[in-house]
């Protein structure tokens, strides 16, 4: 009798034992996530907001601290799903489609119309671009107009990516943008040229 109260104890106080380290290890996964911020320190947002374009406004220099931050706008899962939270948000969509283009330029075809940077991007949200491309400085803060770029960039991306979104419930007629839409979608045809546009990416 006194052996089986003995095993019924051992086996109790190994499942205690099993749940304790069980909730350690959930704890240990959860702290070594990769950490969010949910807004840009105020000298940071400052910093990314000075961007180094060049004189005809296509392409430039991201801040520094952009660098220093290893590039979370391209590479961070957080804020390239604020970005497409963004896009839909502020009616990009009504212009550029689900990124196949509309009365704005497609994000899809290779035709970049002022370059795939980020700078370029960036310029183009935060201070508009003639023929219709509103500007969002006053609408929206650095910190969004980086995340909204980077969102547009995976839009328009020939590489697939493990951090881009994936898709949701919306009706899309492109892949979402963890399979490099723009790489699926792009057609090589005959036409070497687009006149408005220049020679073929």
């Amino acid at each position: 009798m006194p052996e089986k109260i003995w095993k019924r104890k051992l086996g109790w106080c190994s499942g205690i034992v099993v749940l304790v380290l069980a909730m350690c290890l959930v704890a240990a996964v959860g702290w070594l996530r990769e950490p969010r911020q949910y807004r840009a320190d105020p000298p940071v947002a400052d910093a990314l907001g000075g961007i180094r374009l060049m004189a005809n406004g296509i392409g430039g220099t991201p801040p520094e601290v952009y660098f220093a931050l290893n590039k979370p706008y391209e590479t961070n899962g957080y804020d390239l799903s604020q970005g497409k939270r963004l896009y839909a948000w502020f009616g990009c969509s009504s212009c550029h489609g689900d990124g196949r283009g509309g009365i704005g330029p497609s994000f899809l075809d290779g035709w970049w119309l002022y370059g795939p940077s980020m700078v370029s991007i960036v310029a183009s949200i935060r201070d508009g671009r003639p023929h219709g491309m509103p500007a969002f400085k006053d609408k929206m803060t650095i910190d969004q107009i980086w995340q909204l770029a980077g969102y547009v960039k995976a839009v328009g991306s020939y590489t697939a990516s493990s951090v881009a979104p994936g898709r949701d419930d919306d009706r899309y007629t492109r892949p979402a943008e963890n399979r490099a839409p723009a790489a699926i979608f792009f057609e090589q045809g005959p036409t070497a040229l687009k006149p408005d546009q220049g020679p073929s990416p």
